[in-house]
């Protein structure tokens, strides 16, 4: 039996924080996760409008709230992410694509070798034409000049040969990597 999967649920936790008693306590990475969504979403708010009224207060608040609940759930998906992390990997293949590793990441792909920014909104193209226009649309998507480039070269043919080496060969192999006048 593995214990990996206990292991990795495992979280130290907050039980208090400015002398206020939290009970069970939250975990410190929501902590950690809520202190940076709301000092990052607070910050540029606070500056263009300025101190939180009554009126604003759903503006200052919601928006810091709903990612640090929501982002700080486990993936579903992959179980040592948190939902955030899902978000944060989409967003990045979205804006600038994935470069293949080739090679273990010895050899640099080239720039005809990545996902094109067409293959990876397509499912997103008429919803963002509906939104922003056709032409709009066209020029976000590369148009026909991101397709000039060839995705691939030529095919490559192999021709396999299986062999079976038999007990009888591995012992000649082997007697001929000996050294001659050494004794075993």
């Amino acid at each position: 039996m593995t214990y990996t999967g206990y292991f990795s649920r495992l979280e130290s936790r907050q039980h208090e924080l400015f002398g206020v008693d939290l009970g069970h306590g939250i975990s410190r990475r929501t902590l950690l996760l809520g202190l940076i969504a709301f000092t990052v979403w607070d910050g540029p708010v606070f500056l263009a409008i300025g101190f939180p009224s009554v009126q604003w207060l759903t503006l200052y608040m919601l928006p810091p709230m709903v990612v640090t609940v929501l982002g700080a759930q486990p993936s579903k998906g992959c179980d040592r992410r948190t939902v955030l992390a899902g978000w944060v990997v989409g967003a990045h293949y979205q804006v600038f694509g994935h470069r293949p590793v080739i090679c273990g990441g010895r050899v640099v792909a080239h720039r005809s070798e990545w996902i094109p920014r067409t293959a990876r909104w397509e499912r997103f193209a008429p919803a963002l034409t509906r939104a922003v226009g056709a032409a709009t649309t066209a020029r976000l998507l590369g148009g026909a000049e991101a397709e000039s480039v060839p995705a691939c070269g030529p095919a490559v043919e192999l021709a396999h040969t299986v062999r079976l080496y038999g007990p009888d060969h591995i012992v000649r192999a082997a007697g001929r990597g000996r050294r001659k006048g050494r004794s075993t």
